[in-house]
């Protein structure tokens, strides 16, 4: 059982999710890297997240960043978005997540900032 699900759109979001996974190293708590595109894989997204015991959700994507809130919309945990500086600087990726629709909440963090996210998660967790 991972206590934070880590998930990254694609494989070149991986450097980011590493950052997270340091954090939350040094603190002994237990995560799970996963590839899931809101896009490419919609249907084994909905099934992890149906399944997965994790309770904090790191989704961390560029481009139209719609992972975090596909997460969101299908869970009452918490999930935080990482935008990730593909494109535009990654303000296109930071917009999509800070403007989700009332009642699909998801926090955001700065643009590549692995490091707050899993920060942002321990402090959830009251670590």
């Amino acid at each position: 059982m991972a206590t934070v699900a880590i998930l990254i759109g694609s494989e070149s979001d991986r450097d980011i999710a590493e950052r997270a996974a340091n954090v939350l190293d040094s603190r002994g708590v237990d995560y799970e890297v996963r590839i899931l595109s809101a896009h490419r894989n919609p249907a084994e997204l909905e099934e992890y997240i149906r399944k997965s015991d994790a309770e904090v959700f790191i989704a961390i994507a560029g481009l139209s960043a719609a992972l975090p809130g596909a997460i969101a919309s299908r869970t009452k945990k918490p999930v935080i978005g990482v935008p990730v500086s593909s494109k535009l600087g990654g303000m296109d990726a930071l917009l999509s997540i800070v403007q989700m629709p009332k009642g699909v909440p998801v926090a955001c963090v700065g643009i590549d900032n692995g490091e707050n996210a899993a920060h942002l998660a321990l402090r959830i967790l009251g670590m």
